[in-house]
């Protein structure tokens, strides 16, 4: 399979001080993901599988070398420019779902909307459309403490979607769910992904995510170990 090249880490290191001393958390990685691939980051912990992650978000700033999203470097960006990527470019998933307590499904959803500048009434027709996708057609109306933790994720999902971006990165998604809506979880991104064309790069620990990838990048101490095919 051919993919054109949309993410590409060159000798990106990233380096925190802790106690005085010097940790690396990332030391060197050379790392290309095409369009359209479902890259799994795989490690135990320490390898530097979720920093990695931040920084191709742009969630974090490499100590040294740069990400690249479709050619342009995030770290030369000001703080505008990497808020307005974030917010059109990339859709996050996170373990513990980060939804807004006091906000509905549909209105978690719509979030992201409002911060493109999407008026009102489209982004939350939106945001309907899209918890009707993931199943959650019927609770729109309901509050995080009212839905399950899969529940919850799919509303998570559904909010990376909502400004229709290109990449998703989601981290351990399936982290906190039982074996079953796990692989719920799974069907759908894996679906997105396929059906969808988008991106997806997953830093996780779960063997049925790991076979369902295009690649598995093996993180160990801050370097790429080893690059496999799913």
């Amino acid at each position: 399979m051919s993919f054109d090249t949309v993410i590409e880490l060159k000798g990106l290191k990233r380096l925190y001080t802790v106690g005085g001393e010097d940790v690396k958390a990332l030391d060197g990685v050379d790392l290309e993901i095409g369009r359209g691939e479902y890259v799994s980051l795989v490690g135990p912990s320490g390898s530097g599988k979720t920093t990695l992650f931040n920084m191709i978000g742009g969630l974090d700033r490499p100590t040294g070398g740069s990400v690249h999203i479709d050619g342009v470097d995030i770290s030369r960006l000001d703080a505008y420019e990497l808020a307005w990527l974030r917010c059109r470019r990339i859709g996050y998933i996170f373990q513990n779902f980060n939804l807004i307590t006091v906000l509905t499904a549909l209105e978690n959803v719509a979030l992201p909307t409002v911060f493109a500048g999407t008026p009102r009434e489209e982004g939350l027709k939106k945001a309907g459309k899209l918890l009707q996708m993931v199943g959650l057609g019927e609770r729109l109306n309901h509050k995080p403490t009212q839905l399950s933790a899969g529940q919850q994720q799919r509303v998570a999902i559904a909010r990376a979607l909502a400004n229709d971006p290109a990449i998703i990165l989601a981290d351990e998604p399936t982290g906190n769910l039982d074996l079953n809506t796990g692989t719920e979880i799974i069907d759908i991104l894996h679906g997105l992904n396929k059906n969808r064309g988008l991106t997806l790069v997953a830093a996780t620990h779960d063997l049925k995510m790991i076979k369902a990838s295009d690649r598995v990048v093996w993180l160990r101490d801050g370097r790429v170990e080893r690059i496999e095919r799913g």
